[in-house]
């Protein structure tokens, strides 16, 4: 099974996170963070939503690890004196990949990780966007109903197919709602 490194930033917008963890669930993928991705999406959402409390955070990581108990990678540090990136607070995510061999890096700041320089591994970094519709493309049928069962988990509060589309392509990912679209027919 390919194994991806879900950066913080796939991990914040709600939407993302929630078609990545279902698509993982449904064992497209093996998902894979640290201690330090979490952190991270959880200190940056709360910055900008005072509405939400820390603790509905906490859950959401606690229920992310109990949902994925194979997906925390550590001992990941003694990579990253060793890579060299544009911005050097992203050099834990590609420690991260090295350490467990991942086969992807899933990041929305494809820029940050160009022309890195690692000392070993071999890995993707690559656009939740683009990610799905790999998926999409090797098994279209699978990954709609997994879509399917993403939204009617969905109740708090419930949301259309349409709904759900709508907010994923305003979220970045605008190829994989227009494929999902394509496939309601």
């Amino acid at each position: 099974m390919i194994s991806a490194v879900l950066d913080a930033n796939v991990l914040y917008p709600a939407p993302i996170r929630d078609l990545l963890l279902s698509l993982a669930d449904d064992d497209f993928f093996k998902p894979l963070w640290s201690a330090t991705i979490q952190e991270e999406w959880k200190r940056n959402l709360l910055i900008k939503r005072h509405d939400i409390k820390p603790e509905k955070l906490e859950r959401t990581t606690l229920l992310m690890n109990q949902a994925f108990p194979d997906a925390m990678v550590e001992d990941y540090q003694k990579w990253i004196d060793a890579i060299s990136l544009k911005d050097p607070d992203d050099r834990h995510v590609v420690a991260i990949a090295i350490q467990a061999n991942a086969n992807y890096i899933i990041t929305i700041n494809l820029k940050d990780f160009m022309g890195f320089v690692v000392p070993t591994g071999r890995f993707e970094v690559i656009h939740p966007d683009d990610f799905i519709d790999r998926l999409i493309a090797e098994n279209p049928k699978a990954v709609y109903q997994s879509f399917e069962k993403m939204v009617l988990r969905l109740k708090n509060p419930p949301q259309s197919r349409a709904e759900v589309l709508t907010t994923l392509s305003g979220c970045g990912l605008v190829i994989t709602a227009k494929k999902l679209k394509e496939m309601e027919a």
